[in-house]
Protein backbone atom coordinates (compact mmCIF):
# COMPACT_ATOMS: atom_id res chain seq x y z
CA UNK A 1 0.00 0.00 0.00
CA UNK A 2 1.39 3.41 -0.96
CA UNK A 3 1.74 6.18 1.60
CA UNK A 4 -1.04 8.08 -0.17
CA UNK A 5 -3.36 5.09 0.23
CA UNK A 6 -2.36 4.76 3.89
CA UNK A 7 -3.12 8.44 4.36
CA UNK A 8 -6.58 8.09 2.78
CA UNK A 9 -7.36 5.17 5.09
CA UNK A 10 -6.08 7.09 8.11
CA UNK A 11 -8.37 10.04 7.36
CA UNK A 12 -11.34 7.64 7.28
CA UNK A 13 -10.68 5.99 10.67
CA UNK A 14 -8.72 8.60 12.68
CA UNK A 15 -9.73 9.44 16.25
CA UNK A 16 -8.84 12.97 17.34
CA UNK A 17 -10.21 13.87 20.76
CA UNK A 18 -9.07 17.51 20.93
CA UNK A 19 -7.13 19.99 18.82
CA UNK A 20 -5.68 23.45 19.36
CA UNK A 21 -3.36 26.01 17.83
CA UNK A 22 -0.76 27.20 20.32
CA UNK A 23 -0.51 30.89 21.20
CA UNK A 24 2.89 32.49 21.81
CA UNK A 25 3.38 35.72 23.76
CA UNK A 26 6.35 38.06 23.74
CA UNK A 27 7.34 37.58 20.08
CA UNK A 28 4.84 39.82 18.30
CA UNK A 29 5.50 40.04 14.56
CA UNK A 30 7.10 36.60 14.46
CA UNK A 31 5.78 33.09 13.91
CA UNK A 32 6.71 30.26 16.30
CA UNK A 33 6.70 26.76 14.85
CA UNK A 34 8.53 23.40 14.73
CA UNK A 35 8.75 23.37 18.50
CA UNK A 36 10.33 20.93 20.92
CA UNK A 37 8.03 18.85 23.07
CA UNK A 38 6.98 20.57 26.30
CA UNK A 39 9.10 19.53 29.28
CA UNK A 40 9.22 20.21 33.02
CA UNK A 41 12.11 21.84 34.85
CA UNK A 42 12.14 23.23 38.40
CA UNK A 43 8.39 22.88 38.72
CA UNK A 44 7.56 24.77 35.52
CA UNK A 45 6.73 23.71 31.97
CA UNK A 46 8.78 24.93 29.02
CA UNK A 47 9.36 24.37 25.33
CA UNK A 48 11.83 25.65 22.75
CA UNK A 49 10.38 27.15 19.56
CA UNK A 50 11.64 28.25 16.18
CA UNK A 51 11.01 31.99 15.85
CA UNK A 52 10.89 33.50 12.36
CA UNK A 53 9.10 36.19 10.37
CA UNK A 54 6.44 34.88 7.99
CA UNK A 55 8.07 36.41 4.89
CA UNK A 56 11.56 35.10 5.70
CA UNK A 57 13.08 31.64 5.44
CA UNK A 58 16.21 30.11 6.99
CA UNK A 59 16.57 33.18 9.22
CA UNK A 60 15.44 31.69 12.49
CA UNK A 61 16.20 31.85 16.17
CA UNK A 62 15.39 29.27 18.83
CA UNK A 63 13.93 30.75 22.03
CA UNK A 64 12.68 29.35 25.32
CA UNK A 65 8.99 29.71 26.26
CA UNK A 66 7.23 29.04 29.58
CA UNK A 67 3.66 27.75 29.83
CA UNK A 68 1.38 30.64 30.80
CA UNK A 69 -2.06 29.17 30.14
CA UNK A 70 -3.92 26.42 28.31
CA UNK A 71 -2.08 26.05 24.98
CA UNK A 72 -0.39 29.40 25.69
CA UNK A 73 3.35 29.96 26.00
CA UNK A 74 5.26 33.13 26.86
CA UNK A 75 8.84 34.03 25.98
CA UNK A 76 11.21 33.70 28.92
CA UNK A 77 12.76 37.18 29.26
CA UNK A 78 16.51 37.42 28.74
CA UNK A 79 16.75 33.72 27.87
CA UNK A 80 19.48 32.58 25.50
CA UNK A 81 19.05 33.13 21.76
CA UNK A 82 20.25 30.26 19.57
CA UNK A 83 20.89 30.73 15.84
CA UNK A 84 19.12 27.47 15.03
CA UNK A 85 16.01 25.97 13.47
CA UNK A 86 13.62 23.22 14.59
CA UNK A 87 14.69 22.58 18.21
CA UNK A 88 14.29 19.28 20.03
CA UNK A 89 15.21 18.07 23.50
CA UNK A 90 16.31 14.87 25.22
CA UNK A 91 16.78 14.15 28.90
CA UNK A 92 20.06 12.29 29.43
CA UNK A 93 20.78 11.60 33.09
CA UNK A 94 20.26 14.88 34.90
CA UNK A 95 21.16 16.91 31.81
CA UNK A 96 18.91 18.42 29.18
CA UNK A 97 20.24 18.17 25.62
CA UNK A 98 18.84 20.67 23.12
CA UNK A 99 19.60 20.23 19.44
CA UNK A 100 18.68 22.19 16.35
CA UNK A 101 19.72 22.91 12.77
CA UNK A 102 22.32 25.60 12.12
CA UNK A 103 22.19 27.00 8.57
CA UNK A 104 25.32 28.40 6.95
CA UNK A 105 25.24 30.97 4.15
CA UNK A 106 27.66 31.75 1.36
CA UNK A 107 27.21 34.72 -1.00
CA UNK A 108 23.74 35.31 0.39
CA UNK A 109 22.47 31.78 -0.24
CA UNK A 110 22.12 28.71 1.94
CA UNK A 111 25.29 26.71 1.48
CA UNK A 112 24.89 23.89 3.98
CA UNK A 113 23.55 23.05 7.45
CA UNK A 114 24.51 21.03 10.50
CA UNK A 115 22.90 19.76 13.68
CA UNK A 116 24.24 21.64 16.71
CA UNK A 117 23.91 20.25 20.24
CA UNK A 118 23.81 22.04 23.60
CA UNK A 119 23.72 20.47 27.07
CA UNK A 120 23.45 21.38 30.74
CA UNK A 121 21.44 21.20 33.94
CA UNK A 122 20.60 24.92 34.02
CA UNK A 123 18.16 26.10 31.33
CA UNK A 124 19.77 29.53 31.41
CA UNK A 125 23.22 28.10 30.80
CA UNK A 126 23.17 25.35 28.17
CA UNK A 127 26.46 25.08 26.35
CA UNK A 128 27.37 23.87 22.86
CA UNK A 129 29.25 20.56 22.81
CA UNK A 130 29.14 18.90 19.37
CA UNK A 131 28.10 19.11 15.72
CA UNK A 132 26.43 16.48 13.54
CA UNK A 133 27.30 15.49 9.97
CA UNK A 134 27.12 17.89 7.05
CA UNK A 135 23.55 18.32 5.73
CA UNK A 136 21.93 15.96 8.23
CA UNK A 137 18.82 16.95 10.17
CA UNK A 138 16.66 14.96 12.60
CA UNK A 139 19.37 13.46 14.82
CA UNK A 140 17.73 12.26 18.02
CA UNK A 141 18.90 10.78 21.33
CA UNK A 142 17.29 8.50 23.92
CA UNK A 143 18.64 7.19 27.21
CA UNK A 144 18.49 3.37 27.32
CA UNK A 145 17.83 0.92 30.17
CA UNK A 146 21.55 0.37 30.86
CA UNK A 147 22.32 4.09 30.92
CA UNK A 148 23.83 4.13 27.46
CA UNK A 149 22.46 6.46 24.77
CA UNK A 150 20.66 5.46 21.60
CA UNK A 151 21.39 7.73 18.62
CA UNK A 152 19.10 7.98 15.59
CA UNK A 153 20.46 9.48 12.36
CA UNK A 154 18.69 10.67 9.21
CA UNK A 155 20.78 10.66 6.00
CA UNK A 156 18.93 12.09 3.01
CA UNK A 157 19.82 12.86 -0.60
CA UNK A 158 20.31 11.53 -4.10
CA UNK A 159 22.90 9.00 -2.95
CA UNK A 160 20.39 7.53 -0.51
CA UNK A 161 17.62 7.54 -3.11
CA UNK A 162 19.83 5.81 -5.66
CA UNK A 163 20.78 3.03 -3.27
CA UNK A 164 17.58 2.52 -1.26
CA UNK A 165 14.77 4.05 -3.35
CA UNK A 166 13.59 6.28 -0.51
CA UNK A 167 14.87 9.84 -0.16
CA UNK A 168 16.02 9.22 3.40
CA UNK A 169 16.87 6.44 5.81
CA UNK A 170 17.00 6.22 9.59
CA UNK A 171 20.13 4.91 11.28
CA UNK A 172 20.68 3.76 14.85
CA UNK A 173 23.75 3.29 17.00
CA UNK A 174 24.60 3.26 20.72
CA UNK A 175 27.18 5.34 22.61
CA UNK A 176 28.31 5.15 26.23
CA UNK A 177 28.01 8.86 27.01
CA UNK A 178 27.46 12.28 25.44
CA UNK A 179 31.20 12.82 24.99
CA UNK A 180 31.09 10.09 22.30
CA UNK A 181 28.48 11.93 20.21
CA UNK A 182 30.45 12.96 17.13
CA UNK A 183 29.67 13.56 13.47
CA UNK A 184 31.55 10.39 12.51
CA UNK A 185 29.60 8.20 14.94
CA UNK A 186 26.29 9.63 13.69
CA UNK A 187 27.29 9.34 10.03
CA UNK A 188 28.11 5.64 10.37
CA UNK A 189 25.03 4.55 12.33
CA UNK A 190 23.75 1.35 10.62
CA UNK A 191 20.44 1.82 8.80
CA UNK A 192 17.04 0.47 9.81
CA UNK A 193 15.13 -1.22 6.98
CA UNK A 194 11.44 -1.23 6.18
CA UNK A 195 10.27 2.26 7.16
CA UNK A 196 10.15 4.31 3.95
CA UNK A 197 8.91 3.37 0.48
CA UNK A 198 10.03 4.65 -2.90
CA UNK A 199 10.16 8.44 -3.07
CA UNK A 200 9.28 8.81 0.63
CA UNK A 201 11.34 10.45 3.34
CA UNK A 202 11.09 11.21 7.03
CA UNK A 203 12.82 10.80 10.35
CA UNK A 204 12.66 10.44 14.12
CA UNK A 205 11.41 13.47 16.03
CA UNK A 206 11.25 12.10 19.56
CA UNK A 207 12.27 8.71 20.97
CA UNK A 208 10.85 7.18 24.18
CA UNK A 209 12.27 4.28 26.17
CA UNK A 210 9.49 1.78 26.98
CA UNK A 211 9.41 -0.53 29.99
CA UNK A 212 9.59 -3.46 27.56
CA UNK A 213 13.10 -2.36 26.59
CA UNK A 214 11.90 -1.29 23.16
CA UNK A 215 11.89 2.29 21.90
CA UNK A 216 8.72 4.09 20.89
CA UNK A 217 9.30 6.49 18.02
CA UNK A 218 7.28 9.58 17.16
CA UNK A 219 8.37 10.86 13.77
CA UNK A 220 7.39 12.26 10.41
CA UNK A 221 6.90 10.57 7.05
CA UNK A 222 6.52 12.47 3.79
CA UNK A 223 5.76 12.29 0.09
CA UNK A 224 5.12 14.68 -2.79
CA UNK A 225 1.67 15.40 -4.20
CA UNK A 226 0.06 18.09 -6.38
CA UNK A 227 -2.66 20.61 -5.61
CA UNK A 228 -5.72 21.45 -7.73
CA UNK A 229 -3.57 23.69 -9.93
CA UNK A 230 -1.02 20.97 -10.54
CA UNK A 231 1.61 22.60 -8.32
CA UNK A 232 3.80 20.41 -6.12
CA UNK A 233 2.83 20.02 -2.46
CA UNK A 234 5.10 18.49 0.17
CA UNK A 235 2.96 16.28 2.40
CA UNK A 236 4.31 15.86 5.94
CA UNK A 237 2.48 13.41 8.23
CA UNK A 238 2.84 12.46 11.91
CA UNK A 239 3.77 8.80 12.35
CA UNK A 240 4.98 6.36 14.98
CA UNK A 241 6.71 2.99 15.12
CA UNK A 242 8.35 0.60 17.54
CA UNK A 243 12.08 -0.08 17.38
CA UNK A 244 13.76 -3.04 19.06
CA UNK A 245 17.41 -2.10 19.75
CA UNK A 246 18.35 -5.77 20.18
CA UNK A 247 16.95 -7.11 16.88
CA UNK A 248 17.12 -3.73 15.09
CA UNK A 249 13.61 -4.33 13.74
CA UNK A 250 11.06 -1.55 13.16
CA UNK A 251 7.43 -2.63 13.58
CA UNK A 252 3.95 -1.12 13.86
CA UNK A 253 4.72 1.79 11.54
CA UNK A 254 1.49 3.80 11.33
CA UNK A 255 0.11 7.31 10.87
CA UNK A 256 -1.05 9.22 13.95
CA UNK A 257 -1.75 12.71 12.56
CA UNK A 258 -2.16 14.83 9.43
CA UNK A 259 -2.82 18.47 8.59
CA UNK A 260 -6.64 18.16 8.72
CA UNK A 261 -6.38 16.87 12.31
CA UNK A 262 -5.25 20.33 13.46
CA UNK A 263 -7.29 23.56 13.38
CA UNK A 264 -7.37 25.42 10.04
CA UNK A 265 -4.63 27.99 9.54
CA UNK A 266 -2.14 29.53 7.12
CA UNK A 267 1.00 28.12 5.56
CA UNK A 268 4.32 29.82 5.01
CA UNK A 269 4.05 29.02 1.29
CA UNK A 270 1.56 27.12 -0.91
CA UNK A 271 3.77 24.01 -1.09
CA UNK A 272 3.38 23.60 2.70
CA UNK A 273 -0.41 23.65 3.04
CA UNK A 274 -0.39 19.91 3.88
CA UNK A 275 2.58 19.97 6.25
CA UNK A 276 2.75 18.97 9.93
CA UNK A 277 6.30 18.63 11.21
CA UNK A 278 6.15 16.40 14.27
CA UNK A 279 7.50 17.41 17.68
CA UNK A 280 6.46 14.47 19.89
CA UNK A 281 3.95 13.39 22.50
CA UNK A 282 3.28 14.21 26.13
CA UNK A 283 1.23 11.73 28.14
CA UNK A 284 -2.02 12.84 29.79
CA UNK A 285 -3.56 11.70 33.10
CA UNK A 286 -6.38 9.99 31.17
CA UNK A 287 -3.93 7.69 29.36
CA UNK A 288 -4.22 9.47 26.03
CA UNK A 289 -1.39 11.49 24.49
CA UNK A 290 -1.06 15.10 23.40
CA UNK A 291 0.77 15.17 20.06
CA UNK A 292 2.58 18.43 19.28
CA UNK A 293 3.60 19.50 15.81
CA UNK A 294 4.66 22.41 13.67
CA UNK A 295 1.88 23.33 11.24
CA UNK A 296 2.43 24.82 7.79
CA UNK A 297 5.87 26.11 8.80
CA UNK A 298 4.25 29.07 10.57
CA UNK A 299 2.26 27.73 13.55
CA UNK A 300 2.40 25.05 16.22
CA UNK A 301 -0.50 22.81 17.15
CA UNK A 302 -1.64 20.10 19.55
CA UNK A 303 -3.99 17.17 19.04
CA UNK A 304 -5.08 14.52 21.53
CA UNK A 305 -4.78 10.93 20.31
CA UNK A 306 -4.80 7.39 21.64
CA UNK A 307 -1.52 6.13 23.10
CA UNK A 308 0.47 5.26 19.95
CA UNK A 309 2.61 2.50 21.53
CA UNK A 310 -0.28 0.40 22.86
CA UNK A 311 0.72 -3.25 23.33
CA UNK A 312 4.45 -2.52 23.33
CA UNK A 313 4.96 -1.16 26.85
CA UNK A 314 4.64 2.10 28.74
CA UNK A 315 6.98 5.09 28.56
CA UNK A 316 9.61 4.94 31.30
Amino acid sequence: MSLLEKRIHFEEVKKIYDSATLTFRGVEGFDVYNISIPFSRDGKRYLFGRVERREEWARSWVRLFEESGQDEWTLVPDSMIYTLEDPYISLIGDELVMGGTHVQYEAGRVNTYFGYFHRGTDLSNLYYFTTGPNKMKDIRLVELTDGKIGVFSRPRGEKTRGKYGSESMIGFTVIDNLDQLTADVIEHAPYIDGIFGEGEWGGVNQAYLLDSGKIGIIGHICYRDTDAQGEEVKVYLNMSFIFDPETREATDVHLIGSRPCYPPGPAKMPALIDCVFTSGIVMRPDGKADLYSGVGDCQAGRITIDYPFEGHGQIV
